[in-house]
């Protein structure tokens, strides 16, 4: 913990160069026991299958304070623990890879929707700094929200408190497996840890790109959020044919009142071709420069632990969604 403070610390001090949006920095994670067990990856790797269902139960119950049923599921958090533990394919794990997605994402909607690739390797050690622009995001294929955004290359660099942190914590995401860190996201499971740096594509001014997350349920898009700002987070949410709808996810975001961006109606219509075969995915876009770039594609949206306003929308958007 003093550790942890001492990071936080110098993450304010160097924020203006550095920023993450890293798990590991909340001073909040609670410690969660099942059947006096922490449950933590090495716990939770072992597992037989036949016992995941046990285990996120108790999980479920835990992050949500409700019982969760999975052989009759209703709500669309619920939705989402049944498709984690009984709609998996390797097609899945390939297009959560954050790598391998993009050759499937060119076959499919051009390349022209891809951001550059600037490195790709499997050492931290390796990364060729000195050949990199002065602002750039380092992230791992493997995981969600394992990722630094650099925006000053030469103070990261010099600053080797900040650098060794950061080092040392690439060198343990590489050891890990992100499925057993929230709630069986089996989709991860199988996927070859790397790491890969883009271009940092932030509006001059901006503390974060602009996000599309256009849910997809049964193969066509019906949600569409649009998040102008991550912290605090600030979004509305639309429906495919950017209408405003009066669904939030967060009982602590602030939704607001916007006219649809003009590239919205692009990112669902080509969401409606990345989409296809699929139950649920939410497909992730970012605006640059007026560009339209593709993110990734997420088959367990906050992995089923969406804190709704209101249970009467987790239990709407579960209607909307057919697990058949």
């Amino acid at each position: 913990m003093v550790y942890l403070k001492m990071f936080n610390n110098l993450f304010e001090e160097f924020k203006d160069f550095l920023v993450s949006h890293c798990n590991f920095f909340s001073t909040k994670k609670k410690s969660i026991n099942f059947n006096d067990y922490e449950i933590n990856h090495k716990f939770l790797s072992k597992l037989s299958e036949d016992e995941y269902p046990a285990c996120l139960e108790y999980i479920y119950n835990k992050q949500t304070g409700e019982n969760l049923n999975l052989k009759n599921p209703k709500t669309f958090n619920e939705k989402v623990q049944w498709l984690k533990l009984n709609d998996n394919s390797p097609i899945k794990s390939q297009l959560t890879d954050k790598i391998l997605v993009r050759d499937w994402v060119k076959s499919k909607i051009g390349e022209e929707y891809l951001k550059p690739v600037l490195w790709i390797g499997k050492n931290f050690d390796d990364i060729p700094f000195e050949e990199l622009p002065d602002r750039f995001i380092i992230k791992t294929n493997h995981g969600c929200k394992w990722h630094f955004a650099i925006k000053d290359k030469k103070r990261f660099i010099e600053t080797p408190q900040v650098y060794n942190f950061v080092r040392n914590k690439f060198n343990e995401w590489m050891n890990l497996c992100f499925c057993w860190f929230a709630g069986f996201e089996m989709q991860y499971k199988d996927i070859e840890p790397k790491i890969l740096i883009e271009p940092l594509l932030w509006e001059e001014g901006h503390k974060s790109p602009i996000d599309f997350e256009i849910f997809c349920f049964n193969e066509a898009p019906k949600l569409c959020e649009v998040i102008t700002n991550t912290d605090p987070r600030m979004s509305t949410v639309f429906n495919e044919k950017g209408e405003i709808l009066d669904v939030k996810f967060f009982k602590k975001g602030i939704y607001i009142v916007q006219q649809p961006h003009k590239l919205l109606e692009k990112a669902v219509e080509l969401s409606k071709i990345l989409c296809k075969d699929f139950k649920l995915v939410r497909v992730d876009w970012m605006v640059y420069n007026d560009k339209l770039y593709f993110n990734e594609m997420t088959f367990t949206p906050q992995s089923g632990f969406y804190d709704f306003s209101d249970c009467k929308q987790n239990i709407k958007l579960g209607d909307m969604l057919k697990l058949n």
